[in-house]
């Protein structure tokens, strides 16, 4: 109901109602009064979020947490010694970590975000890296910097390098996809093809000196040759498993891992292999010789390691740890250690595995 005017005399009924006044000029009343900043203030705190919005940034509070060099979701496939005792690793993301023997680790800056397949020292300044899409970098001041080498011959189909091998003088070799075999002499700046490409991934090479190199891939297929790389003579393997790495102790004995648990033995460097039966058929991924230790020692699928003596002869195989199955793709021997990676790093003394990062 409408409110009546003030002056309205309710008591005579005879009486009319006395005009009412303009809006202008009408009493406001306490309560009119009360309800005003009441309807006004949802609006209020509208407009307030909106100029918030446009007009206020955000700013960080307290300190802002950067992941740490070596999360466990990397994975790191190649893995190399660099002077000083440092372990080198390559891997995920163009990933490139120093090691230390304390297990500090530092990352070093690289252009490229492509995974990186494996790592290659020469000496206290040089190291080349090779990985997916054909990617190779090189360092020429310990790491601090490294460059991507251009020019790098290419495949129309898969460029995929998986291993690089180097020798004195600069000299380095690189396999991969659709038969690719590169060589460079300049510690990894230019490269050039060794053979034609063709429908094959070369996973490993050896450079023994003096011209003889040493090629295994798949379906066991072997390759050698005495003059540089200049003829290639194709040897007959007794397995048809793909051959993952290979490595010699000298210029007559070396050993060659694949798939399935195989393993070949070499006496005559390289011309003829013969297959060793170590009792499992885990994948085996890589095969080191420890000079230092006289020993072969070898990483593969599940946490699989082998080991030998000097001549080959007599093999064992067990896990790193029954609770860790992870896959290794490289080792290297250092010392009384071994260094593992793949899935995750770690050191193991032949009794103890010690992963980092967990």
């Amino acid at each position: 109901m409408d409110r009546f005017p003030e002056n309205f005399a309710g008591c005579a009924p005879t009486h009319a109602f006395a005009a009412t006044p303009p809006a202008s000029s009408r009493p406001v009343s306490r309560r009119s009064l009360a309800r005003a900043p009441v309807a006004i203030l949802p609006w209020a705190i509208i407009g307030g979020l909106l100029w918030a919005g446009l007009f206020i940034k955000p700013q960080p509070v307290g300190i802002t947490v950067q992941p740490p060099v070596l999360e466990q979701r990397d994975h790191f496939y190649g893995l190399a010694l660099a002077p000083g005792g440092q372990v080198w690793v390559a891997g995920s993301n163009g990933k490139i970590l120093a090691l230390g023997g304390d297990g500090r680790a530092e990352r070093f800056a690289t252009p490229t975000d492509r995974t990186l397949q494996d790592i290659a020292v020469w000496d206290a300044s040089h190291a080349v890296a090779v990985g997916n899409d054909g990617v190779i970098l090189f360092t020429a001041d310990a790491g601090r910097t490294w460059t991507a080498a251009t020019g790098v011959p290419r495949s129309e189909v898969a460029n995929k390098l998986n291993r690089v091998r180097v020798a004195a003088g600069g000299v380095a070799a690189a396999t991969g996809e659709m038969g690719a075999l590169l060589m460079s002499r300049d510690h990894g700046r230019t490269w050039a093809r060794l053979r034609d490409e063709e429908d094959v991934a070369w996973n490993d090479v050896a450079l023994l000196g003096e011209g003889r190199i040493r090629v295994v891939g798949e379906f066991g297929r072997i390759l050698i040759s005495d003059d540089d790389g200049a003829s290639w003579s194709e040897v007959e393997a007794p397995v048809p498993s793909s051959l993952m790495a290979l490595a010699f102790r000298d210029a007559d004995v070396g050993v060659a891992v694949g798939l399935e648990g195989v393993v070949l033995v070499t006496r005559d460097g390289g011309r003829e292999w013969r297959q060793v039966d170590i009792g499992v058929h885990d994948h085996m991924f890589d095969i080191a010789w420890d000079r230092a230790g006289s020993r072969w020692v070898g990483a593969g699928s599940l946490g699989r390691w082998v080991r030998a003596d000097a001549d080959a002869a007599n093999w064992s195989t067990a896990r790193l740890d029954a609770r860790d199955l992870s896959w290794h793709t490289r080792v290297v021997p250092a010392g009384e250690l071994a260094w593992f990676a793949g899935a995750n790093v770690g050191r193991w003394d032949g009794t103890r595995w010690m992963p980092l990062g967990n």
